[in-house]
């Protein structure tokens, strides 16, 4: 089965637990891009969601999929939102589009958080890079304290470099990638986060046993 189809699997499934009159987070990314499609063609009503891209919000629209401002809002019912990695104790690495900083606002902010995902998403343990979304001012200064960080690159928001360098515990890669007052956001969403991790395999959605 393809990359695209197990997407495509992963989303449908994620778009089951979308109900009536919910608050709904819309991530970005390719496998969100069958979420959205799979969320109108259920056909619930009095949904309010927000969106973490512009690309996600103009799909969204074109789709009659409402979304609003996020002020509106304080809490959400459900976030949903794919990943580039994730082990199994439930640390993924997200951001590779560049959203991660609105797509961690908008995950803490829900009740809960499930991501979606294909079958090459699943890893033992994380791996470079990790998107890092940096302040403009200082930014030399800013990379040289950070050591490996690269690829730096201009997205919808702030500045955005990889970091390169070893993960090996992410707990405390997270920790000093937060301390640094140069850094905006970076792309380590913890386990606290995640509520459910929805894979396309086989031609079926299996649900990761985080450990």
């Amino acid at each position: 089965m393809s990359t695209d189809a197990e997407k495509r699997i992963a989303a449908e499934g994620a778009a089951e637990l979308v109900e009536d009159g919910m608050t709904v987070g819309l991530g970005t990314g390719s496998t969100v891009a069958h979420l959205l499609p799979a969320i109108a063609a259920r056909g619930v009503s009095g949904i309010r969601c927000v969106a973490t891209s512009v690309a996600t919000e103009e799909q969204a629209r074109e789709l009659g999929i409402p979304v609003e401002e996020f002020s509106q809002l304080q809490r959400l019912d459900i976030a949903i939102d794919g990943t580039d990695q994730v082990t199994p104790d439930g640390w993924l690495i997200k951001g590779g589009g560049g959203a991660h900083l609105r797509e961690k606002i908008v995950a803490a902010a829900a009740e809960r958080f499930v991501v979606i995902a294909d079958s090459s998403k699943p890893v033992e343990a994380l791996s470079p890079p990790v998107p890092l979304e940096l302040f403009a001012f200082g930014i030399a200064s800013t990379l040289e304290r950070l050591g490996p960080a690269v690829a730096l690159r201009s997205p919808d928001d702030g500045l955005i470099a990889d970091y390169r360098g070893e993960i090996g515990d992410p707990a405390g890669l997270a920790a000093r990638l937060e301390a640094d007052p140069g850094v905006a956001a970076h792309g380590l969403f913890g386990p606290g986060m995640v509520s459910a991790v929805l894979v396309g395999a086989r031609g079926a959605v299996e649900r990761l046993n985080l450990s």
